[in-house]
């Protein structure tokens, strides 16, 4: 089985982390190779990003041409892309946003997130609702980091457990990793927190393996029914030479 993790940004320092990730959490016999937008944001963060980056994602899946691939995880926690993906390809899509809430809401009646700036947190809460979780969520919360300073391990942690008690004195039974790059910071913090802590991209990973084993894949009949057939522009037309 093979699965392609798309990250939502063009840094690819944050690929490689977020393939990490997800090969730990794979089990026998799963490959997964990591995918960086040719273009779009070096880090999402905000509306404007976000868009932009789901752009940049579709455009990346539609170019692919690696080897084929079983199922797609879309490494952007809270950003744009996923219905329309799920409409572009063949194969099952699982979003870590809604991944990661999915599994807290097995092991908790309340969960929390915990993310980056708080710029995103209305945004997360729009995706959550979107994919039907919200409903569950008590609290979103951001540490203040930028997407990119998340690469300062000390700093990350100290900045996480201070924004998780803040979801804690909410009502949050349960925590989840606001942000791709946060990746394999629920073994750091699970045990000083006392509660459990929720990756999304190893959520991802474990459901988009589940749904291949059951041989399931996106419905066709109705909202992610395939794109009509029309002609689309990909980007802006390149002007020919001397005009």
């Amino acid at each position: 089985m093979r699965i392609v993790v798309t990250n939502c940004n063009t840094t690819q320092e944050m690929t490689e982390e977020i393939v990490r990730g997800a090969r730990a959490a794979a089990g026998p016999g799963t490959t997964v190779t990591g995918l960086t937008p040719a273009w779009g944001p070096e880090s999402a963060e905000g509306w404007l990003d976000s868009f932009l980056s789901a752009a940049a994602v579709l455009d990346a899946l539609r170019t692919y041409d690696g080897p084929p691939y079983d199922a797609v995880v879309m490494a952007g926690f809270g950003e744009h892309g996923r219905e329309g993906v799920r409409e572009l390809v063949d194969v099952p899509v699982v979003d870590i946003t809604e991944a990661a809430a999915h599994m807290a809401c097995l092991i908790g009646r309340r969960y929390g997130v915990v993310t980056t700036l708080e710029r995103s947190c209305g945004q997360i809460e729009d995706s959550l609702e979107l994919a039907g979780v919200g409903r569950n969520c008590i609290a979103v919360v951001g540490t203040g980091l930028g997407v990119l300073e998340l690469a300062d391990g000390e700093r990350t942690e100290t900045a996480f457990l201070a924004a998780a008690e803040r979801a804690r004195a909410a009502g949050a039974e349960v925590l989840v990793l606001g942000c791709a790059g946060m990746t394999g910071l629920q073994r750091v913090v699970g045990e000083k927190l006392g509660v459990p802590v929720v990756d999304g991209v190893a959520s991802a990973v474990k459901l988009a393996e589940s749904l291949v084993g059951l041989g399931l894949t996106t419905s066709r009949v109705g909202s992610y029914a395939r794109p009509l057939a029309k002609r689309r522009v990909w980007g802006r037309p390149l002007t020919p030479p001397g005009e």
